[in-house]
């Protein structure tokens, strides 16, 4: 609805053919309405929330400014995000004008999201890992910030995931988010005293673990549990999706052992 000509190629993921390079390119970008032009997301949840009924919440999400802003640079997926770096330090005002413009039609999104039933809303900022703490904090937070503003005036519960984030875990907690997502690359104990104890944290199987022989599984599910401690406050959840040809019954036998050995922990298991 923005303009931009996204494909998702297989084994590829998303793929822009018209990426944002300049000035004139931002501010060719259309504002959205949801409820007009991005109906079909916002029946498909009214119909899954029929069918949940009240019992079972439902959770929304959206990519956070910045993601979205280095798959439109880039044109796709990207290693070291050169490009967006480039626009980000050589054209801050460009740069800062696309996170505005994706801040207000992600903001508008959770709320539509949120009207259609949801009950929770999870804020993907996936590749937010590859900047510096300084850079975090000039380019990124305060646009971020606004969403969860926007989520907490809705009274709506919400998650704060990124990959690669141990750096930025404070800087994130002050974003927003009354859960803050956790990768496998930081242990859970420490990744929660950079979050801070009085918020909740959401993690941190490595995912490449549901490969793993059981016996290795059931290890480091047990060792996250011993490391929350039975504190309130987790959701045993992977660092990052679920991964390719991940073998169904290995996630089923996770859920399983998050489960028996949560109520052995003392420990909130999902």
């Amino acid at each position: 609805p923005m303009g931009l000509e996204l494909e998702f190629v297989k084994g590829d993921g998303p793929r822009f053919h018209n990426p944002i390079h300049n000035a004139e390119d931002v501010a060719a970008l259309r504002p959205v309405d949801p409820k007009e032009q991005l109906g079909h997301v916002l029946e498909a949840i009214r119909l899954i929330k029929r069918e949940l009924g009240h019992t079972t919440p439902l959770i929304g999400f959206a990519g956070a400014p910045f993601t979205l802003a280095s798959y439109v640079i880039e044109g796709g997926p990207s290693r070291q995000f050169l490009k967006t770096k480039q626009m980000m330090f050589g054209q801050p005002d460009v740069f800062n004008a696309l996170l505005e413009k994706l801040t207000r039609v992600v903001s508008d999104y959770v709320e539509a999201q949120i009207d259609a039933g949801v009950d929770v809303i999870q804020i993907f900022d996936s590749w937010v890992g590859c900047l510096s703490p300084g850079d975090y904090s000039r380019f990124v937070q305060s646009h971020s910030r606004r969403i969860f503003d926007t989520l907490r005036r809705r009274d709506t519960p919400s998650i704060h995931f990124g990959v690669g984030t141990g750096s930025i875990l404070s800087q994130m907690k002050l974003a927003g988010g009354d859960i803050i997502g956790l990768d496998w690359r930081v242990p859970l104990a420490e990744g929660w005293r950079r979050v801070g104890f009085d918020g909740g944290i959401q993690g941190n199987l490595d995912p490449a673990a549901l490969f793993a022989p059981r016996h290795e599984l059931e290890r480091r599910i047990r060792t996250i549990l011993q490391d929350a401690d039975g504190r309130p406050g987790h959701i045993f959840n992977l660092g990052h999706g679920v991964l390719p040809d991940t073998p169904i019954d290995n996630v089923k036998a996770a859920v399983d052992l998050v489960h028996d050995l949560s109520v052995q922990h003392s420990t909130i298991g999902v």
